[in-house]
């Protein structure tokens, strides 16, 4: 399953992306565009050195593997509460699946990430 851990990641993400400004939308377009900011800007500033081949001059705020994992986390969340708030309930049953999917998908990944490796297998 570690083959599949990063197009489910990518997918998780792009449903969180979508999903929510989505379920803000209603209440505030300018929450629903910062959420999107927020949410990309924390993949591209905050990355793990040597996680997926990242290369330390490449990256803006070097952090430890449990960061990484929040990041990922908190994607995961923010696609499953939002489907949940803003999709029809099938829709929203699919979403959680696919992260349930993801979390255990991601589980090597989060291992060497833990235990400061910088590649997993």
């Amino acid at each position: 399953m570690t083959g599949l851990a990063d197009p489910l990641r990518f997918l998780s993400m792009l449903v969180a992306w979508v999903a929510t400004p989505w379920a803000l939308a209603p209440h505030s377009l300018l929450l629903a565009v910062g959420s999107v900011i927020v949410l990309v800007t924390a993949l591209a500033v905050f990355v793990t050195p040597g996680d997926n081949g990242m290369e330390r001059e490449k990256i803006l705020v070097p952090v430890p593997g449990a960061v990484t994992i929040c990041v990922v986390l908190i994607h995961f969340v923010a696609a499953i509460v939002s489907s949940w708030a803003a999709w029809p309930t099938w829709a929203a049953v699919v979403v959680t699946a696919l992260a349930a999917t993801s979390l255990v998908a991601e589980q090597p990944r989060w291992r060497s990430l833990l235990a400061g490796q910088s590649s997993y297998d």
